[in-house]
C-alpha cells in the first residue's frame, strides 16, 4: 500500500513527553497512523516504544504534548471519550496475555460478553468460530492454553483482538520467542489481517524480517523520540549511523 496526501490520518502524536521520575522515556515524540497503514516502530530497548502504544490507548497518561484518534483530541481526564477510543482499538500482548484457567472458546468469549452483553448464544458461538478461522486455528476451539505452541498462544491472542473488530491493532513484539518459520506465519497473519479488515496497525518489533514484511512504513525511534521514518526499502540509505545499523544484517 502507498500511502497518498489524502489519506485519512487515524492517529497523531506530536511533540508527546512521558518521565517516571527522574527518568525521561519520551522527548517529543511525533507519531502518525495513517488509515489501512502497517507502521513498524523499530528502536532499541528502553527508547520508549512499548511506554508510546500504551499512552496511545491510554493506558498512561501523556506528560505533555497532544494525541489525536479518529480526529478527536484525546485527554485522560475524559474517561468516556477514551472508553469509546478504546473500544475501537485492540492490543496483542508480547505473551498473548491469555487467561489460563479458561479454554480457547472462553477466552475469546470473554471480551463479547464483558462488551456486547447482549449478544445471544449463536451470534456468540458465530463470531468465535469465525475469529479462529480467520486465523487458521478453528480445530483449537476447546483447547486450554497449556495445550498451545507458543505460535498457537499468539494466534489465539490475535484471534481474541479481531473478534471485537477493532480499527487499530497494536503489536507489541508479535514475534519474540517464536522459532523462524513460526514468526513468519505470524508476519504473513498480520499482513492478511491488514488486507481483509482494512485495520491501522503499529507494530512493535525487533525482529527484521517481521518489519520487512509488514511495513507499509517505519518510524525510528531512539532517546525518546522519531529519529527516521521512510520505507524498509529507503531506511537502509540513511545517513545517520544508528539507523543504519538496524538493517546491516538483514541487508547482506
Amino acid at each position: 500500500m502507498n500511502r497518498t496526501e489524502e489519506q485519512e490520518e487515524v492517529v497523531s502524536m506530536k511533540d508527546v513527553y512521558k518521565t517516571f521520575g527522574d527518568h525521561d522515556v519520551l522527548k517529543g515524540a511525533n507519531v502518525r497512523l495513517y488509515k489501512s497503514e502497517n507502521l513498524v516502530i523499530l528502536g532499541k530497548s528502553g527508547t520508549g516504544k512499548s511506554v508510546l502504544i500504551k499512552c496511545l490507548v491510554a493506558l498512561i497518561p501523556i506528560d505533555k504534548g497532544s494525541l489525536s484518534i479518529f480526529g478527536k483530541e484525546i485527554s485522560p481526564n475524559n474517561e468516556k471519550d477514551v472508553d469509546k477510543v478504546r473500544r475501537r482499538i485492540g492490543f496483542l500482548f508480547q505473551s498473548a496475555a491469555l487467561y489460563d484457567s479458561m479454554s480457547v472458546r472462553e477466552n475469546l468469549e470473554f471480551p463479547l460478553r464483558r462488551l456486547e452483553p447482549g449478544i445471544s448464544k449463536g451470534d456468540l458461538n458465530s463470531r468465535v468460530e469465525e475469529a479462529l478461522e480467520n486465523v487458521g486455528l478453528g480445530q483449537a476451539i476447546d483447547k486450554m492454553p497449556s495445550e498451545l505452541s507458543g505460535g498457537m498462544r499468539k494466534r489465539v491472542g490475535l484471534a481474541r483482538t479481531i473478534i471485537l473488530k477493532p480499527d487499530i491493532i497494536l503489536y507489541d513484539e508479535p514475534t519474540t520467542g517464536l522459532d523462524t518459520i513460526t514468526s513468519r506465519e505470524i508476519s504473513n497473519l498480520i499482513i492478511q489481517i491488514q488486507e481483509k479488515f482494512k485495520t491501522s496497525s503499529i507494530i512493535i518489533t525487533h525482529d527484521m524480517e517481521c518489519a520487512k514484511m509488514t511495513s507499509n512504513r517505519v518510524v525510528v525511534l531512539n532517546d525518546g523520540k522519531e529519529i527516521a521514518e521512510g520505507t524498509y526499502e529507503d531506511l537502509p540509505n540513511s545517513e545517520n549511523e544508528l539507523v543504519k545499523s538496524f538493517f546491516m544484517s538483514s541487508t547482506k
